[in-house]
């Protein structure tokens, strides 16, 4: 009995450890994590720039603008940029979320806004995102956090 005692103890000792050294760790890093932001890349067929640009304008803009006042999105933007090769995108659209946490039952949050905002079922805005898909092509997304410096 007294020796599950001291290994109980031995082991209650180190995690207490591995913690305080985790923490000072994390204090001595130079930065602090921030905001995560999802870029995705896109690229628009030729002719469609304007009438893609037209719809981010309205229905994305919108969407987006209602996800921000229910605090899930802290800001979305669209970036233009001039592609060196036809398989490279000509618009980077961005939407900052305020950590990775955020995305944590996001679809449960986002689904009754994008029902509302579009005034549609998902099987309607499913058949709306094959429709944009003869304007656009996305090449992909990635996630990327901010570190701010201390």
């Amino acid at each position: 009995m007294m020796m599950k005692t001291r290994a109980l103890g031995a082991l209650a000792g180190l995690i207490a450890f591995a913690m305080l050294t985790g923490a000072a760790t994390a204090a001595d890093r130079p930065y602090t994590e921030g905001p995560v932001s999802v870029v995705t890349s896109v690229r628009t067929e030729p002719g469609m720039g304007n009438a893609y640009m037209a719809w981010l304008q309205s229905d994305w803009k919108k969407n987006l603008e209602a996800q921000k006042a229910a605090g899930i999105v802290l800001d979305y933007a669209v970036y233009g940029t001039r592609a060196r090769t036809p398989d490279e995108p000509d618009l980077y659209l961005v939407v900052s979320y305020k950590n990775m946490a955020a995305f944590d039952g996001l679809n449960d949050r986002v689904d009754p806004i994008m029902e509302k905002t579009f005034n549609a079922t998902q099987q309607q805005m499913n058949q709306a995102g094959i429709e944009r898909g003869k304007m656009r092509t996305i090449l992909g997304s990635e996630m990327i956090r901010e570190l701010v410096l201390k």
